[in-house]
C-alpha cells in the first residue's frame, strides 16, 4: 500500500474547503435555530472576515516559506560549490534567521577544516619533497661507491677509504631518519613533554657534554655563568635535545679559536638562557626563516647539517610555553635566547 505524498498547495485547498463547508453548515444550523436573516447575515461576513484573514495570513507563511526555502536553497548550493559569499538574511530576530545563521556558522566551519586539510597536504607534500632532497645525496654517493667497488679492482688501502665515506653517508641517513622520527612524534603528540620543577644546571651540562668533544677538536672556548639553584618547570629530557641542538650549531658555525658563552638567568616570567658565539653570525633577513624545516643558508652548504635541529628546538622550547630569540648580524656572531616559563 503506497501512501500519495500531499503538497503544501493542497493542504491550504484542502484546509479551505473545509472552513467553507464548516461555515456553510454553520449558518444552516444558525438559521434554522433562530429564522432570523440579520443574524445569520452578520454571522455569515464575520465568517468570511475570519476566513479572508486565515487565507492572508496562510498566504503570507507561504510567501515565507517558499522565500526561506529558496534562500536556503541558495545557501546549500553555493556550500556545495564552495563559494566564499553566501546569501544574508535581513530579518535579524526571525526563525528563518536563526536557521540561516547556524547554517553559515556551520559553513564557516566547514571551510576552516577545507583549508586547514589543504594546508596541511601542502604542508606534507612539501616534507616529502624535502626529505627526498636530503636522501637523494648520500644514496647517489652510496650508489657511486657500490659500483666502483664491484666494477673495478680496488686496493685495499682505498677499499677502506671507501668504506668509511659509506659509513659517513649512512651516519647522515641515519641522523636524518631520527631527526624526523623525534619531530614527527612531538608533532602528532605520540611523545608528551613531562615538566616537573627541576634544576637546569644539570640539564644545561647534559647538553654541554655532547658538544665538549667536538669543540675541543676546534680549540673553541666553553664558559659556562648558570647557578646551581636556578630550576624551572621543564622536561629535562626534550629541553637537552633543544639546547644540544643549539649548542651544535654554535660550534659548527664558530671559526676554530673561537668562543661559545652559555648563560642563564630568572627574569620576572621567564628563566633565560643565552648561548652566544663568536661565528659567522646571520643576517637580519634570514632570521626569520632559519626556525623552518631543511632551512640552511647558501653560505654554510659545505658545513655538516640537515637544517632541522633548530626547528626540532623551537618545536620542544614552544611545547613547553616557551619561545626562542635570535640576535645576530653576518661577522659578529649568534645569540640564542631560550625562553621557559617559570611557572
Amino acid at each position: 500500500m503506497t501512501v500519495q505524498k500531499t503538497s503544501v498547495n493542497q493542504i491550504c485547498a484542502w484546509t479551505g474547503a473545509v472552513l467553507l463547508l464548516l461555515s456553510g453548515i454553520f449558518i444552516t444550523v444558525l438559521y434554522r435555530i433562530t429564522e432570523n436573516r440579520e443574524a445569520v447575515w452578520c454571522t455569515l461576513v464575520y465568517l468570511l472576515l475570519v476566513l479572508l484573514c486565515a487565507a492572508i495570513f496562510i498566504a503570507a507563511l507561504r510567501r515565507k516559506l517558499t522565500g526561506f526555502s529558496n534562500r536556503l536553497c541558495g545557501l546549500l548550493d553555493g556550500m556545495a560549490a564552495g563559494s566564499s559569499e553566501l546569501p544574508e538574511i535581513e530579518e535579524e530576530e526571525s526563525l528563518f534567521y536563526k536557521i540561516n545563521h547556524r547554517l553559515t556558522r556551520l559553513y564557516e566551519i566547514m571551510g576552516e577544516n577545507r583549508r586547514g586539510i589543504a594546508k596541511e597536504r601542502a604542508e606534507l607534500q612539501e616534507l616529502i619533497s624535502d626529505i627526498a632532497h636530503q636522501v637523494k645525496t648520500p644514496i647517489a654517493n652510496l650508489k657511486m661507491v657500490n659500483a666502483t667497488l664491484l666494477e673495478e679492482p680496488v686496493p685495499e688501502e682505498k677499499q677502506k677509504e671507501f668504506l668509511q665515506a659509506v659509513g659517513g653517508q649512512l651516519d647522515k641517513l641515519d641522523f636524518l631518519m631520527q631527526a624526523m622520527i623525534k619531530t614527527s612524534r612531538l608533532e602528532t603528540g605520540v611523545i608528551s613533554l613531562e615538566k616537573k620543577e627541576q634544576p637546569i644546571y644539570d640539564t644545561l651540562a647534559a647538553a654541554l657534554g655532547g658538544i665538549l668533544l667536538s669543540a675541543e677538536k676546534k680549540q673553541i672556548e666553553v664558559h659556562v655563568d648558570c647557578e646551581e639553584e636556578l630550576c624551572v618547570s621543564h622536561d629535562r629530557k626534550w629541553t637537552v635535545e633543544a639546547l644540544f641542538n643549539l649548542l651544535d650549531n654554535a660550534v659548527k658555525y664558530t671559526p676554530a679559536g673561537g668562543r661559545i658563552c652559555v648563560s642563564a638567568e630568572y627574569r620576572e616570567m621567564y628563566l633565560k638562557i643565552d648561548i652566544a658565539d663568536t661565528g659567522i653570525g646571520i643576517a637580519e633577513q634570514n632570521q626569520g626563516a632559519i626556525f623552518k624545516r631543511f632551512y640552511r643558508e647558501e653560505a654554510v652548504r659545505d658545513v655538516e647539517g640537515i637544517g632541522i635541529g633548530l626547528y626540532l628546538a623551537r618545536e620542544i622550547i614552544t611545547m613547553q610555553g616557551g619561545y626562542i630569540l635570535v640576535s645576530s648580524g653576518p661577522d659578529h656572531g649568534s645569540i640564542f635566547s631560550v625562553f621557559l616559563p617559570r611557572r
